[in-house]
C-alpha cells in the first residue's frame, strides 16, 4: 500500500513516468494483482528468491528507470510497522553509485500501518501524511555505511512532531 499512496499522490505527468518497485512473488500471485502491477503500476517486480552472484536486483533497476523513469522504492527491503524506517540495506547505495545523476527524494509516511494493517483486505478511514524531502545524492567520498545513515536520516527528519 506505500508505494501506491506515494504513486497515487504524485501529478499524473509524473505518476506516467514513476514505477514503484515491488516483489515479485507477491505482485504475480493472483490475476488482480498481476494486473495492477504489470498494467495498472508498470510496476518493476524483483523476484526476491533469485540468489548467488549470478543476478543483482541492482540491474533490474538501473534498466528500469533508463533515461525516462523514476522508481519508488523501499530501502528497508520489507514491511515495517515502527514510527521510524528499519536499517537500510545496501541496494540504495549501489543504485546512487550506478547512477550518481539520479535525484534521491526521501519520502515519509505516517500512520498507513494503522490505516492498512498487515492482513487487512479493506482500508481503516484514518488520515495519513506524505511528506516529501529535499533530494539527496551520494557524495564522493561518503562510504556505504555513511550514505544509508545519512538516507534514512533524512527520512526520520520529516516525521511530524
Amino acid at each position: 500500500m506505500d508505494a501506491l499512496v506515494i504513486w497515487a499522490v504524485l501529478p499524473l505527468e509524473v505518476r506516467r513516468v514513476t514505477r514503484p518497485v515491488a516483489a515479485k512473488d507477491y505482485w504475480m500471485a493472483g490475476r488482480i494483482r498481476r494486473h495492477l502491477a504489470t498494467r495498472e503500476f508498470n510496476a518493476v517486480l524483483i523476484d526476491r528468491a533469485i540468489t548467488g552472484y549470478h543476478h543483482n536486483p541492482v540491474d533490474d533497476l538501473v534498466e528500469a528507470l533508463g533515461t525516462r523513469y523514476s522508481l519508488i522504492l523501499f530501502p528497508e527491503g520489507k514491511r515495517g510497522t515502527e514510527a521510524e524506517p528499519a536499517r537500510f540495506r545496501s541496494g540504495l547505495y549501489h543504485l546512487a553509485e550506478r547512477r550518481p545523476d539520479l535525484e534521491l527524494i526521501p519520502v515519509y509516511l505516517s500512520n498507513l500501518n494503522r490505516v492498512m494493517p498487515r492482513g487487512a483486505h479493506i482500508p481503516v478511514p484514518l488520515q495519513s501524511d506524505v511528506v516529501f524531502g529535499a533530494p539527496i545524492a551520494l557524495s564522493g567520498d561518503e562510504t556505504k555505511h555513511d550514505f544509508l545513515a545519512r538516507a534514512r536520516e533524512a527520512i526520520v527528519t520529516l516525521r511530524p512532531k
